[in-house]
């Protein structure tokens, strides 16, 4: 059946709601449109699916959702009815249609006998990874699209242990939902399963967490100084992060000015470009607030507040939003610090970052001497490093983090945690004015100490139902590519992730990564600098990361552009 006999089915379905009709009637005309949303399915992969929002196969509305559901329900089964009875944890964010899609998640678990825990309004990921471990829930479904822009929504699945579910059950997941062709025909729940099966998850869960989180504060002496007097600011981004967040900062002691404008729900986040705490300009308001009430710091989190971004006032006194590479260095080095001046720091810590993150982590981990792992792209991977120390007890996590502004400090969650860093970094603020300095300060002092690290990432997208066909073909072509230089700089070796191997340029020796699959490459560079290339997994996009290392800033930015020519000519796009 082709995408126009499956756009006419849809449209004269009497399933189909009045919404959806009206839709649909209105690109009748429009080619382009019904090949688009119906010329393709919704891909589910994992990291669950995202989209724009919209009715058709290819687009996140409540029957991709119910079909989504569909599969993860038929999965849950084949586990029994001991794993139906611990349900699932749902939650969601401030998206558009978050609450509609999350109901309907519950609705459809309900409809299947099992029961699905709901959260009486949005709540961040954490909070969502939390639940699902403090209600022993088999799953859980989180509703969003993280730091997308407004016309997209999505939906994420977690397994028992709170992380983002493994790529095998992800995979008999999958299996189910490509068996289900209807996507109208999801079965409703009767009065008695709604009554039986759908449950509030309890205030209880909430306290829980911040009490965890209390747990994990390590200046407690500095925050009693400087806490009520810090100048900071904090914006939430219309998003999920607004209670948890500052519920979090008021329970340790710390005083912070929210941007008033931006704490309301905003379906269109209409204050900002993109709702993407990365960008300085996502943080322009909390900037403008910061220079009114002579702050020096700024954060602000996602949608659903597993991001944190940061600016801070530089040596000029002008505000730099920093890189998540940077935010991560700087609360490592944080962490790791208090935890020896405490003597907590355990003998056997353990770090854990994925391997496009900057490589200044391996030179302050050497130092405190703490062992450092890498993982793939994707926090569910960190999840696995702890969930096996956990039970073999060989390390102790302490920390872990990504390039793209995600940070976990504490097991209480197996996500990116943004109420825990956006509380760490309020007290690091604290820590270092107890000390008579600035976060940027402290960020040069640790460049004088190991050297200049320059890190960047840029993105390509792609267009077209074959987009991400077309980002993995890339891919594929560099690993038969033969590189030994990027302008000046030689290549030591490089990683293909995809067939876990890595191959020493001048040896030719091949060794095993000793990694999950995926499909990357990856070049060492001399001097410890690397390049890597890999297509999202959440978006049509070809990621390019660039970790360059320096004496000088200057020199690390020279390097950065001649090493993107470079790539360019290789990659040819």
């Amino acid at each position: 059946m082709n995408y126009l006999d499956i756009y006419k089915n849809w449209s004269e379905d009497e399933r189909l709601n009045a919404e959806g009709r009206e839709e649909l009637e209105s690109i009748k005309d429009n080619a382009e449109q019904i090949e688009y949303r119906f010329g393709a399915q919704l891909e589910f992969g994992t990291a669950g699916m995202r989209g724009i929002i919209g009715y058709g196969t290819n687009m996140m509305n409540v029957y991709t959702v119910k079909r989504a559901t569909s599969g993860l329900a038929a999965f849950i089964k084949t586990l029994g009815e001991e794993a139906m009875a611990r349900g699932v944890a749902i939650s969601y964010d401030t998206r558009l249609k978050s609450d509609e899609f999350a109901y309907a998640v519950a609705e459809v678990l309900a409809s299947n006998n099992i029961k699905a825990y709901i959260f009486d309004d949005v709540r961040p990921v954490p909070m969502l990874s939390f639940a699902v471990r403090t209600l022993h829930a088999t799953a859980g479904v989180m509703i969003t699209a993280s730091h997308n822009p407004k016309e997209y929504n999505g939906y994420k699945v977690y397994g028992e242990d709170g992380a983002q579910m493994s790529p095998e059950d992800t995979n008999v997941v999958v299996g189910f939902i490509n068996g289900i062709d209807d996507y109208l025909g999801a079965p409703s729940p009767t009065p008695e399963q709604v009554k039986k099966y759908i449950k509030k998850i309890p205030s209880k869960v909430d306290k829980k967490y911040y009490k965890e989180l209390k747990k994990l504060a390590l200046s407690k002496k500095a925050v009693k100084v400087c806490g009520k007097d810090l100048k900071l600011v904090y914006t939430p981004v219309h998003g999920s992060g607004y209670i948890p967040v500052t519920t979090i900062l008021k329970k340790i002691g710390i005083k912070v000015d929210t941007v008033e404008e931006q704490t309301r729900k905003d379906t269109n986040f209409s204050t900002v470009e993109v709702p993407n705490p990365e960008f300085k300009e996502t943080l322009s308001m909390g900037i403008a607030l910061a220079q009114r009430k002579g702050a020096t710091v700024v954060f602000g989190t996602d949608p659903d507040c597993d991001r944190l971004g940061v600016a801070v006032k530089n040596a000029e006194g002008e505000f730099e939003a920093l890189s998540g590479n940077q935010v991560g260095i700087l609360l490592l080095d944080y962490i790791l610090t208090r935890l020896k001046e405490e003597g907590a720091l355990p003998e056997n810590a353990a770090v854990v970052k994925s391997f496009v993150t900057t490589g200044m982590a391996k030179a302050i981990c050497r130092q405190f001497g703490v062992e450092l792992f890498e993982v793939p792209v994707g926090f569910k991977f960190i999840g696995e490093k702890i969930k096996l120390w956990e039970k073999d007890h060989t390390y102790t996590y302490v920390f872990g983090f990504e390039e793209s502004c995600g940070y976990l400090r504490g097991t209480h969650a197996r996500d990116k945690d943004a109420v825990v860093a956006s509380m760490l970094c309020a007290e690091m603020v604290c820590y270092y004015a107890y000390r008579n300095k600035t976060v940027y300060q402290r960020l040069m002092e640790i460049y004088d100490t190991y050297s200049y690290v320059l890190d960047c990432n840029i993105s390509i997208p792609f267009k077209g139902l074959n987009a991400m066909k077309d980002m993995n073909s890339v891919v594929d072509r560099l690993k038969t590519s033969s590189v030994k230089k990027f302008d000046i700089y030689d290549v030591t070796a490089i990683r293909d992730y995809s067939a876990n191997k890595r191959t020493d340029i001048a040896t030719g020796a091949v060794t095993p990564i000793g990694s999950p699959l995926t499909n990357c490459v990856y070049y060492e560079i001399e001097n410890g600098s690397f390049i890597c290339v890999r297509p999202s997994g959440t978006e049509p996009k070809l990621k390019i990361y660039f970790s360059v290392k320096a004496h000088r800033k200057e020199d690390a930015e020279s390097a950065l552009e001649k090493m993107k020519s470079a790539v360019q000519e290789l990659i040819k796009i």
